[in-house]
């Protein structure tokens, strides 16, 4: 009699394996009614967990002043708006000058943002930005920043007019429009130099160059209370400024714990595999003494990065096919960070016949026939999902049953 065992991936835990484990059972049932399952839970043993209860992680220090629940005090909820648009804060100030009525100012008055858009632009035909101050930390970054902080300059005054003009006056609004020019040169330095890695910028100096840059336009206020304020709606509907949140940085421990098992259990197989390997080659010997027939290693994710590397690590245990469901096994060979198999080494004699199903839309399943060529067949389905559920759903899904039946031995 075929044995199918069952290996499951990374972020399961007994519950969650013990539901998956019936849906292969049932959808095995339905089209191999003779074959049976076992199953090779590892979750609680070889998986991730915080063992010393989050002692890892840095706490809040009880002395310093806690921001709002809200985020809408804190400094930092600024700069992470600007960090994915520079001109955030302009669009902010436009967006409510559209819904009061009672914006615009008195007609023959210089246009206020206009003037500040001049002044702005004038930074562009100006020496270095730390000529009139002693101020070394905003001298390095601006010399970092180089050309692209005057070309920041036309932007920002650009947008200034294009916005704001004809509207209210607005306070601190030189503070604002000098992070606006740092924010913007800071992004516009990255895509020259088509950088790899976010530009390092120390806080200390860039907070240094926006005071320069708010002196050279006339302004005085360059805190940044009233300025956060503006955001909090913003802050709370966007994922990655959610991040930056205080919401966020005090509930690390909870969160963390939430992703834990998804990303622990990856590294912790990087770093203690052996564990889980032998896991698995136990189920399938145990698998091969009951039933004295044919075994299959039905692998999901994790799973199957733990299955190849066990089977490609000679001999081959006994298993008679492998079934890689949403696996990463060719992308890690391909980029030389798999245990079992080295980038440019060749699959054992004994690696027994290997299928390995994949979805596209699934950002987490990869291809092996051109990576592995002769030694793989790829089959590709159709959950009709979107990632992630494309990565998760492949065992609710009854054509890979109807597949797997037509493979197993």
């Amino acid at each position: 009699m075929t044995s199918v065992v069952f290996v499951h991936g990374t972020g399961v835990r007994e519950d969650s394996y013990r539901k998956s484990y019936q849906r292969v059972a049932r959808g095995l049932a339905r089209v191999r009614p003779e074959v049976r399952l076992a199953p090779c839970y590892w979750g609680d043993t070889y998986g991730a967990h915080l063992a010393l209860g989050g002692a890892s992680f840095p706490e809040r220090e009880q002395d310093r002043a806690v921001p709002g629940a809200d985020g809408a005090d804190d400094p930092l909820a600024v700069w992470a708006l600007l960090e994915q648009d520079p001109f955030a804060e302009i669009e902010l100030l436009a967006d409510s000058a559209r819904e009061d009525e009672g914006g615009g100012f008195a007609p023959g008055r210089t246009d206020p943002w206009d003037a500040l858009a001049d002044r702005v632009r004038a930074l562009a035909g100006a020496g270095p930005v730390t000529d009139a101050t002693d101020d070394g930390d905003a001298a390095a970054l601006a010399e970092e920043l180089g050309p692209r902080l005057y070309d920041a300059a036309l932007r920002v005054a650009e947008e200034l007019s294009l916005r704001l003009s004809g509207t209210a006056p607005g306070r601190d609004t030189e503070a604002m429009a000098a992070r606006a020019v740092v924010a913007l040169a800071t992004r516009l330095t990255e895509h020259t130099e088509d950088a790899e890695e976010p530009l390092p910028v120390d806080g200390a100096d860039r907070d240094a160059l926006v005071r320069v840059l708010t002196d050279r336009l006339g302004g005085t206020d360059r805190g940044l209370k009233g300025a956060a304020s503006w955001v909090g709606g913003r802050l709370l509907g966007d994922p990655l400024l959610w991040a930056s949140s205080p919401v966020v940085q005090r509930g690390r421990r909870p969160m963390t714990g939430k992703i834990l098992p998804g990303s622990g259990d990856i590294l912790r197989y990087q770093g203690r595999g052996t564990g889980l390997r032998t896991r698995i080659a136990d189920t399938v010997a145990l698998a091969r003494e009951r039933e004295g027939g044919p075994v299959v290693l039905l692998a999901h994710s994790l799973g199957g990065i733990a299955s190849f590397d066990l089977l490609a690590m000679e001999p081959a245990h006994g298993v008679d096919l492998l079934i890689t469901v949403g696996s990463q096994a060719p992308f890690l060979y391909e980029i030389d960070a798999l245990t079992g198999l080295r980038r440019g080494d060749d699959l054992p004699a004994t690696f027994p016949r290997w299928i390995n199903v994949y979805d596209r839309r699934d950002l987490l399943g990869f291809v092996g026939e051109r990576v592995f060529p002769g030694r793989v067949t790829d089959v590709r389905v159709n959950l009709r999902q979107p990632f992630p559920r494309s990565h998760t759903g492949y065992f609710a899904h009854q054509g890979l049953y109807e597949r797997i039946a037509a493979e197993l031995p």
